[in-house]
């Protein structure tokens, strides 16, 4: 399974120390080198992700040609644009994007998408995970990644953790 990440999934599962999900789960993952260099600036910004280092195993590589050209329409960040670019040209099997407006962007274009939270469930149905509970709550504390109560019960309830 090819999978292509953005920023926001390395940064948050770095900052939980579960990026190793991302290699348990999925064959081969990759990257555009703008969501390395969005991810090393975080680092940089954030005091939260200080100390975290990009993971060496994602295969970086350049889309041949900007979301531009594909979607004129589209407005995204950079790494946004570049990671949902690479994933058209790779013919990705998934392309993990947290914001609403870069999945919709993605889903357009015909990519089948999905967030952290996902990433989560694909992990407790392949047994990678005991429990998405804690990772969640760590996701929240740690990264302070924002999840409405909503979505979150939703989460533990595909989880079979919820009520």
């Amino acid at each position: 399974m090819i999978v292509v990440a953005d920023t926001s999934v390395f940064l948050n599962l770095c900052c939980i120390q579960r990026e190793d999900l991302l290699s348990r789960l999925y064959a081969e993952v990759f990257a555009p080198p703008k969501v390395r260099d969005e991810f090393v600036s975080a680092v940089q910004r954030y005091s939260r992700f200080q100390g975290l280092a990009f993971p060496s195993w994602v295969r970086l590589q350049e889309p041949s040609q900007p979301l531009s050209a594909l979607a004129p329409w589209a407005r995204l960040d950079p790494g946004e644009s570049a990671a949902i670019a690479l994933a058209t040209e790779l013919g990705a099997d998934l392309v993990l994007v947290d914001e609403a407006k870069g999945r919709a962007v993605a889903r357009r274009l015909g990519l089948r998408c999905a967030g952290i939270l996902a990433v989560l469930l694909d992990a407790k149905a392949q047994r990678t995970i005991a429990a998405v509970a804690p990772l969640i709550d760590e996701l929240q504390q740690r990264a302070q990644f924002w999840l409405s109560q909503k979505t979150k019960a939703f989460v533990l309830r595909e989880a079979g953790e919820g009520k």
